[in-house]
């Protein structure tokens, strides 16, 4: 019980101060009502162990808290890095819930998915940091068999929930992004790569949507046109960083974006089926209408 108890104050100390600063006195407050709502269990704590606790959640979580002596609150502190950061959180909130959902099976549904590869994130960062060739078997998905690849790891990119790795393929000397599901039998070599000194993950994906980068094309202006309803999803979870709000009204939302159109970003906009008109370039209109067109002749058979 004593140790359940533990992971339970640390879990209330972050949440306290994920929503603002706080004194001790203010924290043991939270943690005594807190007490009071749970039968059998006792949060309060002393001053010393309350220092063991933000020791442990800076081992366990990587979250480190700090206290400023001028206004005399605890409060948690952020690098440079927002979008660490909030994965970070991510990682925490997720965590804690899984150990709940191990209590309540039948009131947590999950999706039904493959492994995602992440297994390797440790060796490829380890590649990347110490500048190590990776070897590994890649499988294609309309290939039959896995084929062997000897790559210089760049980065790390994920996509719609999946991880991807930017490397340079010694086979044909060509920068490409693989999948970290579809990796078999990696391998971090000894031998050392030397960077490219201009290259930047955050410029490389600049313009891009997902994962496919650009071969010799230049971002184009795209104007969408959203009915309402699907613009307030669209307002909320941009397409793009680039996006730009034109007009916002009640009956529709009309956005741009800077981007380059790839094929990736062509499924994006035709899963928005009638809730999306493309207003510009042409060429990507007439590139959706042919689509639909093809999609269409699927079915004539049938009327």
């Amino acid at each position: 019980m004593a140790k359940e108890e533990s992971i339970g104050r640390i879990n209330l100390i972050v949440k306290k101060l994920r929503s603002g600063n706080a004194s001790f006195k203010e924290i043991c407050e939270y943690l005594r009502k807190e007490s009071v709502l749970l039968e059998d269990t006792d949060f309060t704590i002393s001053k010393r162990t309350f220092q063991r606790d933000i020791d442990l959640i800076r081992n366990l979580y990587k979250i480190d808290i700090e206290y400023n002596r001028h206004s005399g609150a605890y409060s948690i502190t952020f690098d440079n890095h927002s979008e660490l950061n909030q994965r970070m959180f991510e990682a925490y909130d997720t965590f804690n819930a899984l150990n709940v959902a191990e209590r309540l099976p039948n009131h947590i549904h999950f999706e039904d998915r493959r492994p995602q590869g992440t297994e390797n994130l440790y060796g490829i960062l380890h590649a990347i940091t110490n500048a190590k060739l990776i070897k590994f078997g890649y499988q294609k998905f309309w290939e039959d068999s896995p084929t062997n690849r000897c790559v210089e790891p760049y980065a790390l990119k994920e996509f719609k929930n999946r991880w991807y790795i930017l490397a340079k393929d010694r086979g044909d000397n060509r920068t490409k992004s693989f999948a970290l599901d579809r990796l078999t039998d990696f391998e971090v070599s000894n031998e050392k790569i030397v960077y490219p000194s201009d290259f930047n993950i955050n410029q490389h994906y600049q313009s891009c949507f997902g994962i496919i980068s650009p071969d010799g094309h230049q971002p184009e202006e795209v104007i969408l046109s959203f009915d309402a309803h699907q613009g307030k999803y669209i307002k909320t979870l941009p397409l793009h960083h680039s996006q730009e709000v034109l007009l916002d009204n009640e009956e529709e939302l009309v956005v741009k974006l800077q981007l380059y159109i790839t094929f990736d970003f062509k499924m994006e906009i035709l899963s928005y089926g009638e809730n999306v008109r493309i207003v510009k370039p042409q060429s990507f209109i007439d590139d959706i209408k042919q689509t639909y067109r093809n999609a269409l002749k699927q079915y004539e058979s049938e009327s």
